[in-house]
Formats: structure tokens, sequence, C-alpha cells
């Protein structure tokens, strides 16, 4: 799809094929010259100093590489795909008439939100936060209103929620596409899959504070590479201890199982107070360890339960906590709240296996709604990805099918100290790669 100019703008003339491959030359020989000095500086890992330059000369070299790849397409062509390990992932592009309210999408758009253009019609202005995480909504009604309203480029980042729950990081730049009379007649834009862009940026970042957090002089580098080191505690300290009595109308009980050899992993389970009588269940896990992280992760947390914050809001919210923090970003976060007096539960997922529940000797997985409505007996289990360790590439519902096998098994417990028991004689030994939370809810009236 053409991406039209502004009326009062005249569109600027294709570069000439022979400057666009001087710039690809010159793309290629800078990253080669990075590339070179990279290979012939050491990088001490062990040392703050070391793990921050090598993140850097990561960060260089695939911002090059995808530099290199966006002018071999203005050569070239689109191409059907990004290159795997891409930081600038897919540009789609989009453009809607708001003379005909008609909308029309890039099948690159398509994928990085995750659908399918055979099934879904391209979604207007109005219906496109409808996607987007609600804690960005408001920014991205902003940009769109500047646009049509100002006449003002779009330029800015939201995040999008993908139909099989996982969430990206969205870069949108356009501009209106002015009539005669200099009314707004349309809008286009493109937009990019940042996603791992940040995560690498990220990275960069927490191994600078990493660095600054313990300074040394300047031509001091030997002693900071060979002085001893202080040892890292475990992330992992008793992180939940339920109350003397568990929370109204549920029974709690949970486990921490570590990976042997392991050092200790950015997982958590957690059961807090919300509003009212309700509480607030959640697993998860950072994407690295951080050393005390998850225990600031938690008092995060259960602020925004105090603070009223609904369950399903809570991912999300935590995410964005992260994001202007030195600590690992999330690997995965679900949240559950339970009403007794409706026996509602509700939740949300980022990334993260979905709640399972088991009733009269079956087990189902709560992957079609975000609301159900519990029974009494009933077993709730929420996990980490690491409690049924898997192959590479296996498909991550054969894991779910050996969880929800137990249910004849789990039917018979009178306490969510049981299901846990059950569980860990199950799950407990294999060889995993990190570490795995668990926590079982048994509904008590």
């Amino acid at each position: 799809m053409s991406s039209p100019l502004s009326a009062d703008r005249p569109a600027a003339p294709p570069p000439e094929r022979g400057s666009v491959e001087a710039l690809i030359t010159q793309a290629r020989r800078l990253r080669g010259d990075v590339d070179a000095v990279r290979r012939g500086m050491r990088c001490d890992t062990a040392d703050p100093r070391g793990r921050w330059q090598r993140a850097l000369y990561e960060l260089a070299l695939h911002q090059l590489s995808d530099l290199d790849a966006h002018l071999a397409q203005l050569r070239d062509g689109p191409a059907p795909a990004p290159r795997s390990g891409s930081l600038i992932g897919r540009v789609g592009s989009a453009e809607w008439n708001l003379l005909t309210d008609e909308a029309d999408w890039s099948g690159e758009l398509y994928r990085i939100l995750g659908l399918d253009p055979a099934a879904t019609a391209p979604l207007g202005l109005d219906e496109l936060p409808s996607r987007v995480l609600p804690a960005d909504r408001p920014k991205l009604t902003a940009m769109v209103t500047d646009c049509l309203v100002d006449a003002r480029p779009v330029d800015g980042e939201f995040r999008v929620v993908r139909p099989d729950g996982t969430v990206r990081t969205v870069h949108m730049m356009g501009e209106p596409v002015l009539d005669a009379d200099g009314s707004t007649a349309s809008m286009w834009a493109v937009l990019r899959d940042v996603s791992e862009l940040r995560r690498s940026q990220r990275a960069v970042s927490e191994t600078r504070d990493s660095l600054h957090r313990r300074p040394w002089p300047a031509g001091d580098e030997r002693r900071a590479a060979t002085e001893p080191r202080e040892a890292v505690p475990r992330s992992w300290r008793a992180l939940l201890r339920f109350p003397a009595r568990d929370r109204p109308a549920l029974d709690l009980a949970a486990a921490h199982l570590p990976a042997p050899g392991a050092p200790g992993g950015g997982g958590w389970y957690d059961a807090c107070a919300l509003a009212g009588d309700g509480t607030l269940l959640s697993v998860g896990e950072l994407a690295g360890s951080a050393p005390d992280g998850t225990h600031l992760l938690l008092g995060a947390l259960r602020g925004l339960a105090a603070a009223g914050t609904p369950p399903e809001d809570v991912p999300d919210l935590l995410g964005r906590l992260l994001e202007d923090t030195a600590l690992p970003p999330l690997a995965g976060v679900l949240c559950c709240g339970y009403r007794p007096g409706t026996r509602t539960l509700t939740w949300a997922h980022g990334g993260h296996p979905v709640p399972l529940l088991f009733r009269d000797g079956t087990g189902r997985a709560l992957s079609g709604r975000t609301r159900e409505t519990l029974e009494t007996g009933d077993l709730l289990l929420l996990h980490t990805r690491g409690l049924v360790p898997g192959r590479r590439g296996q498909d991550p519902r054969a894991g779910r099918d050996r969880l929800l096998a137990l249910a004849p098994r789990l039917a018979d417990v009178r306490s969510a100290r049981d299901g846990v028991r059950i569980l860990t004689e199950e799950f407990g030994t294999p060889v995993r790669e990190g570490d795995a939370c668990l926590l079982v809810a048994r509904v008590t009236a």
C-alpha cells in the first residue's frame, strides 16, 4: 500500500539505486568495523563494566544489521518477513479514509496484531484501541486526535494484546492526508513491532545501572576484576506467608520448586486482600534473576491491590512499573481476583499459562473467557511455565494436558495442601532449566 503525504507537501523522489547501494556498503562496513573492535576487546562478563560493554556492543550490531535490512528493502521492495533475530521486527502500514469510513491494512499489520485477515476486517480508528492495553489507550487516542484535528504527525508507542494473550510494543508513525480545502481526508501510518528492540535497550540500561551501583575509580579496572565479590543472594526467600486463617471462602497452599544447581530465579506466588472481602492470587516470573527483585515486585503488586486496582489491570500496570526500574522485565504474570459473595473469578495474564480449573473429577483450562463462576469444592491451579518441563519446540499444550490428566487424583482432595502434595509428587523431581511456582486455591463455601 502506498503511503500518501499531505496535499500541501510534494512527495520526495525515490532514491537512486546507486545511492542506496552506497548506503548499504557503508552500513555493512561500519558493522564490520564495530564487530572487529568488539572481538579485539576483552569483555569480562564477571564484572559489571564487562557486562555493560557486551550488551552495548550487541545492541549496536543488531541495530546496524537492521539498518542493512531496511536499506535492502528500499532497494528490492518489501520483504515477506523480518530476518530471524531482528530487533525492529515486522513493519506494517495502514490508511483510514475519514470520508468513506474505510480502512486498508497491509498483511504485515495483521501479523503484528496476531489477527487473521480472512476472518477480521481492518479495524477503524475507533476500534483500534480495543487491541491496545487499557493503560495505553489514552496515549493512542491523544495521538490520533492531534493528527485528525490539528493535522499533527503521529509518532509514538503503545502496547497491543494479541488474541493469544501475548503483549507486543508497537511504534506508530504517520500523518494526515489533506484535501483541497485543507481538511483532513484520511490518515496513514507505518507501524513497527519494536518489542525486541525495547528489551535489548533495557538490557543495556540494566547492566549500566549495575555498573553504577558499584563504581570503581578511573583506571582501577584491574582491581574491579580481581577483588572478591559478595555472594549474590537468591531472589527466593519464602516470598509468601499465608495468613493463619485463609482468605474468605478459600483454602490456599503453594510451593516453590527450585532448579537443582541453578541460581535463584525471579519467580513468585502470592495471595493478598482486595478491597472488601476479595482476594488477589498471582504467580509470575521475571525474565532474569535479580537480588531482592522479586521482593520489590511483590511490594508493587500488593500496593496495586491495596489501591483498588482491578485484577484484570494488574499485569499491565506491573509491567509498566518495571519499565522504569533496573529490574528484568516480566517473563510472564497471571493474576486472578476472587469475590466470595458472588463466587466470581476474574483473571488476566501476559505471556503465561492460563488458570486450570478442576471440578467433579475433570479439569479444563480457562482459556476462552476471563470471568468464571466457581462452585464449592472447585480446585484452581495457577503455575509458572517451568512446572512441567518440556523439550525445546514442544507444544506447550502438552504440559497443560499432563496437568489436566491429574483431575481424577485431585477430585478427592480435602485441602489445597493435598493438591500441592499431588502436584509436587508428580512434577517436583524432573530436571528443569529454571524455578517453578504453583498456587492452589480450593473453594470452601
